[in-house]
């Protein structure tokens, strides 16, 4: 499946990885229409800072996966769906832990019911390695059981099972993608490789305050995670309903993290641990390594970006939008 000329929507274009897919689907000559969050200050999100030729080709629609009526309309005509809508910070999942329900499942079924209606060639839905919970064993592969260890989780494995559901129950294409944690230029400050960049070259914070330092983590490179969709987006030979990881298969702790962005961002400062950081202690996820043959096997998939090299990249962003005092987060929509 080639994606010159296709008709492809995105859901939460206006976010991290969707907004690096998108310019990536544009490139590779797709008709993209790009689905972002209604907001009242005329914002697409990181799509207002993608090249403006880029842009000019875009379609740009406002609007919200919860709204059924609205999801009816724009699906129509569409070849292709990267479905990367979601509410994605786990901490705020334990406030308002009804909203990711809407948002997360109920926000997936329209997209599902109206990929169903309209005879969407295919689907690719979002997931996240969150739903394995603390491994039981790693690597991890997608035999591993689902532990919904945080409101967040538990909402991504209802919409992973949805999706599944809508394959086995109406031959409806989907692919569920699983990436493992990613990194780069344009995630909030909510990860932990943001944070720590961020507090390592702003000269406002004296020191880098971080949670937990023991848990292992899985990273891989925005440009690398992008590759991954776009093959779960063309390759004839994945199987509809189930899910394919999507990581480094590299485990580090987040303190070799730390120890890597201070060395690069060429700072001393201290490091403190703080206890507000910290998440429930049975919520945590302790330990991340993923198990890519599934999905290697099919595609030929490898990510090509060391961390080290990614880190290095990500720490030069931060830094001229330092300069630039150009700061902000992204919305809480993913993708």
């Amino acid at each position: 499946m080639s994606y010159d000329g296709a008709k492809v929507l995105v859901t939460g274009a206006d976010g991290f990885i969707g907004s690096h897919l998108t310019e990536a689907l544009v490139n590779c000559g797709a008709r993209v229409t790009a689905l972002t969050l209604y907001n009242s200050f005329d914002s697409h999100g990181w799509l207002d800072e993608i090249p403006e030729a880029t842009k000019g080709r875009l379609d740009l629609v406002r609007g919200d996966v919860r709204d059924a009526a609205f999801i009816s309309r724009v699906v129509p005509g569409q070849d292709i769906i990267f479905h990367l809508a979601a509410l994605i910070a786990i901490p705020h999942s334990y406030a308002a832990a009804q909203t990711y329900v809407e948002t997360n499942i109920l926000g997936t079924l329209n997209i599902l019911e109206a990929a169903r209606q309209s005879g969407t060639e295919r689907i690719v839905h979002t997931s996240t390695s969150e739903v394995y919970g603390t491994a039981l064993k790693m690597p991890i592969s997608e035999e591993h059981p689902l532990q919904g260890q945080s409101p967040y989780s538990a909402s991504k494995i209802g919409a992973d099972m949805m999706s599944e559901a809508f394959a086995r129950s109406f031959g409806l294409p989907v692919v569920t993608l699983r990436p493992f944690n990613t990194f780069g230029p344009r995630q909030s400050e909510r990860a932990i490789i943001p944070t720590l960049i961020r507090q390592a070259l702003d000269p406002n914070c004296a020191a880098i305050r971080v949670g937990d330092t023991t848990p292992v983590r899985d990273l891989t490179f925005v440009e690398d995670t992008v590759a991954a969709f776009l093959m779960a987006g063309s390759s004839p030979d994945l199987e509809f309903g189930r899910a394919y990881n999507a990581g480094s298969q590299h485990g580090v702790t987040v303190a070799n993290l730390i120890d890597l962005v201070l060395e690069l961002s060429g700072t001393s400062k201290p490091v403190v641990q703080e206890g507000v950081r910290m998440r429930p202690a049975n919520s945590e996820v302790r330990a991340l390594l993923a198990d890519c043959s599934r999905f290697a096997a099919v595609t030929g998939w490898q990510p090509r970006t060391g961390l080290r090299e990614g880190i290095g990249r990500t720490t030069e962003w931060w830094r001229t939008r330092l300069a630039m005092g150009r700061v902000r987060s992204q919305s809480n929509f993913m993708t």
